[in-house]
């Protein structure tokens, strides 16, 4: 059976984990420390109201983070309050999965390496994207089965990922390609990778979140066979000049 949303968003949040998560009434407030958006934002853990909201924000603002939500299908009532408020939608996100069996495949033995800890290759292939050490410090975090795969064009370090494992689902971070390498089936390459090694350590799911506005990579995800799994979310982002 596909992993619903419940387990999926778990799976999520225990592969790319905040610095820290705080329990405030009925929000989870995260400490991202630079680690990006997902592990930067509250999620709502039950209804909210306007003085919730309120507090919400204060709550953010005293980790000295612009007040940011993520906002999930559940949170249509959230979603109405933060828009009155002229909250921003920010970065709708579509979650992909597929069996790790559809995904796996044989590889020449050079063509992806898993490494753990990242080679330097691996983190000036990400800075280059804009995933610096803060980002890679998230991957650190991560307390499960995990590794970063390298890919290559030919002999030539081309790309990189991070994965991990949870309760059966692996999730896909950080997928890059340098530009000079794209369209070469580098990506392709290391999505097999991934499925290979997800499949050796007991993975039935490999699911990886995407920016719904970026064409290209939900083309590509799409192409591989991974469906949409019906999780996606979106944030909402403090008025911009408000803090």
């Amino acid at each position: 059976m596909t992993p619903n949303a419940e387990q999926l968003l778990a799976a999520l949040e225990a592969t790319w984990p905040a610095a820290r998560v705080i329990p405030n009434g009925p929000w989870l407030l995260r400490e991202g420390k630079g680690g990006g958006q997902r592990v930067s934002s509250a999620t709502a853990v039950d209804a909210v109201s306007e003085a919730d909201v309120d507090s919400g924000i204060a709550g953010m603002l005293d980790l000295g983070q612009t007040p940011l939500f993520m906002v999930r299908a559940q949170d249509a009532a959230l979603d109405l309050s933060l828009e009155k408020r002229g909250f921003q939608i920010k970065d709708p996100v579509t979650a992909y999965i597929a069996r790790v069996s559809d995904l796996m495949g044989k590889l020449p033995s050079v063509a992806v390496t898993p490494a753990w800890p990242p080679l330097s290759i691996q983190r000036e292939i990400w800075a280059a994207a804009g995933i610096g050490p803060a980002r890679v410090a998230v991957m650190d975090r991560v307390k499960l089965p995990k590794t970063t795969h390298l890919g290559r064009s030919g002999d030539v370090p081309a790309g990189t990922a991070f994965i991990a494992i949870r309760d059966k689902v692996a999730m896909m971070h950080a997928l890059e390609v340098l530009c000079d390498h794209k369209r070469q089936g580098v990506g392709r390459k290391i999505m097999t990778g991934a499925a290979n090694w997800a499949a050796a350590h007991g993975a039935q799911w490999l699911s990886v979140l995407v920016v719904t506005s970026n064409q290209e990579a939900n083309a590509f995800y799409q192409s591989l066979g991974m469906i949409d799994s019906g999780i996606g979310y979106h944030y909402r982002r403090t008025p911009e000049g408000s803090t």
